[in-house]
């Protein structure tokens, strides 16, 4: 039987009350903004300061404290979108907010799905059961959310994250050309898919559809 009681930070033996750094539940160093503790001139990122504990997370933030320790001036903060990824068979990827979050939140929202079995990559690769799914503003077009099972969904993801960096819209994918055959390619015909519910169904409250 496998019990999942969370992690606890590994700090107790570095003596952290001699040095003044306040800890709290699990051991989890307390830091400002710029990942500075209680004591001004120690700063703490990564694992030890909890959520979201990512590999990809804890460098942004340590670059964060670093360029703030020294005074430099080219990264101030961490991207606000954040990108996750289960390294499975197959993988699993997602940045942004799901259709339940726009839920919550009130969002007029659309989705749209590319799967990869009608893409020529996927069907070269022998992946019939990967899918792209966008989640935009049915309003606006933008962007709001990716999330991607299959084949190399780690790296698909990025795609779709640097459109929500920049607050495009899903008329990026269509307007670009895409080489072919790849994966990537399956983020136009998912924005084309998108396109094509709003078109028919009809606006629904809040956008409350599953399509």
């Amino acid at each position: 039987m496998l019990y999942a009681a969370g992690r606890s930070s590994n700090t107790p033996d570095l003596n952290l009350d001699a040095a003044g750094v306040k800890t709290g539940t699990r051991g989890l160093v307390a830091v400002d903004e710029n990942y500075r503790t209680n004591v001004d001139n120690i700063y703490a990122a990564g694992d030890v300061i909890g959520f979201p504990a990512l590999a990809s997370t804890s460098m942004e933030q340590a670059r964060v404290a670093m360029v703030h320790a020294f005074d430099l001036k080219y990264k101030t903060r961490v991207a606000p979108i954040l990108p996750y990824a289960i390294y499975t068979i197959p993988e699993l990827a997602t940045v942004g907010m799901t259709e339940d979050d726009c839920k919550k939140k009130e969002i007029d929202y659309g989705t749209g799905r590319a799967s990869y079995r009608n893409n020529a990559r996927g069907q070269i690769i022998g992946d019939t059961k990967g899918l792209i799914k966008l989640v935009f503003n049915r309003e606006t077009l933008a962007l709001l959310g990716v999330h991607i099972v299959g084949e190399n969904a780690s790296e698909l993801l990025h795609v779709g994250m640097m459109v929500m960096q920049f607050g495009g819209t899903i008329t990026a994918f269509i307007d670009c050309v895409f080489n072919f055959p790849t994966l990537g390619e399956a983020y136009k015909y998912a924005a084309y898919d998108g396109l094509g519910n709003l078109a028919l169904k009809p606006k629904t409250a809040l956008g409350r559809q599953t399509i």
